[in-house]
């Protein structure tokens, strides 16, 4: 059932559709070399040969993996022999592109630059990653994306009713609730979907009846559903895959949506995900979007982690849902993490700032005081429990310059807990820059203290 033309493509409408790039260029005949990727069963391989058919080029075709130098150089030779007879170029259509070695490539790339031919690979893989860059650098990047349920269903309603190359000839019903299934569970991948079509058909005793009419098949729900194997979760462990799922976890916990949260969980633990990874990135949310607006929630996703390392899968699955539904309704501050983000920058990319003296070790300040050309007696350390401002929010704030520069890092929300951090950070900063204890607060018996 692979479609014939162009015309029949079902889908890739944002390439193949009016005026888009491919269309443009088949319709110019100005196809340059092509990277075409996406995930399995999005029509790869059908469309690299249409294209050739389109443009009346001949059509070779190479696994990257199993190819060899000695092939691709016989390859180059047709393709000479080929443009020398009758002016026909060639297309070499390389599957699992990302699979292709050094060696393979300064084989190929002059011939590919020079025209004489049209490269077309193939990978499930991110070319920009995958796949080597002096071919990324030559060749036009198409993206090849998983079918809708409705072009699943119209590729199988196709095939139900052509008599040449489908079903169209027998007597077959099939349920709609079985084309949905179907379209669901295929996830996008018509080759799965056909298979499932098949198995229903060749399992199902079509034939003649005991008069010699045909017996029609009738292919219900619970039909669909038995040949079909159990979705397979579309999941890459070291790909696009990996950091797209954890992203879109990540990103709903902090936008405090726990059901999106929870399936993008769910989704990773079913690909088989390690749950240490997951519970490790909970950790770091809690301190980079939750912070100090709810304290609790470092503490919660710590004793996550620790249950996840003790107790393992299945059964972790349900702590690292309750840690997740935790922190996606928890308050949200990323100021801790804005904070120690511009204290780096400085660090990094200001003047080192020298260590008062009054805060240095106590034996750097005595051999300071001792060392030869010492102008000034080293200015003295005061113990904040003894000579601090009274707080009723922060019990005693030291009156020294803890930094000796003036600086501004921490800026806490008024959300959650976080509300109260920023009245006691008001508070000291108050108190620093006024010298002495506030009357209204002060603790009468101790007041004399500052």
């Amino acid at each position: 059932m692979r479609p014939r033309t162009i015309e029949e493509v079902v889908g890739q409408s944002h390439i193949l559709g009016p005026g888009k790039l491919l269309s443009r260029m088949l319709k110019a005949d100005a196809l340059s070399s092509l990277i075409l990727h996406g995930p399995p069963g999005t029509g790869k391989t059908t469309l690299a040969r249409l294209i050739a058919g389109t443009t009346g080029r001949a059509f070779e075709q190479e696994n990257a993996a199993a190819v060899g130098v000695a092939r691709i150089r016989e390859i180059i030779t047709l393709a000479e022999r080929r443009l020398a007879d009758g002016g026909r170029r060639t297309v070499l259509f390389l599957d699992e592109i990302h699979r292709f070695t050094r060696a393979q490539q300064d084989v190929l790339l002059g011939d590919v630059e020079r025209g004489l031919i049209t490269l077309i690979g193939a990978t499930t893989e991110n070319p920009l990653f995958a796949v080597n860059s002096a071919l990324v650098s030559r060749s036009t990047l198409l993206r090849l994306e998983p079918l809708t349920v409705e072009e699943i269903k119209a590729v199988l309603r196709r095939a139900i009713s052509d008599a040449q190359r489908g079903y169209g000839a027998m007597r077959l019903k099939v349920d709609e609730e079985a084309l949905e299934l179907w379209a669901v569970k295929s996830d996008g991948d018509a080759r799965r979907a056909l298979t499932a079509l098949e198995v229903a058909v060749l399992s199902g005793g079509a034939g003649a009846g005991a008069g010699g009419d045909e017996v029609e098949l009738h292919i219900t729900r619970q039909v669909a559903e038995d040949s079909i194997q159990q979705k397979a979760i579309a999941y890459d462990h070291t790909g696009d895959g990996h950091y797209d799922t954890i992203s879109a976890f990540i990103k709903s916990v902090r936008g405090s949506d726990p059901d999106a949260a929870l399936y993008w969980l769910a989704h990773m633990l079913e690909a088989g995900e390690d749950p240490r990874f997951i519970a490790r990135r909970l950790a770091i949310l809690a301190s980079e979007d939750i912070g100090n607006a709810d304290p609790r929630g470092i503490m919660v996703a710590s004793a996550a982690w620790e249950l996840v390392e003790r107790i393992g899968m299945p059964e972790a699955r349900i702590t690292l849902a309750q840690c997740t539904t935790y922190l996606a309704l928890s308050p949200k501050s990323n100021a801790s993490y804005a904070a120690i983000e511009a204290a780096l920058d400085d660090v990094r990319k200001g003047r080192s700032v020298a260590v008062p003296s009054h805060i240095k070790d106590r034996n750097v300040r005595k051999a300071t005081q001792k060392s030869a050309g010492a102008t000034r007696p080293s200015e003295g350390y005061e113990y904040t429990h003894e000579t601090g401002i009274i707080s009723p929010l922060l019990g005693r704030v030291g009156q020294q310059d803890y930094l000796g520069v003036t600086a501004r890092y921490y800026n806490p929300t008024d959300h959650g807990s976080e509300k109260l951090f920023k009245q006691r950070l008001d508070e000291a900063l108050r108190l620093r820059a006024q010298g002495g204890p506030d009357d209204d607060n002060a603790d009468e018996g101790e007041g004399g203290e500052a």
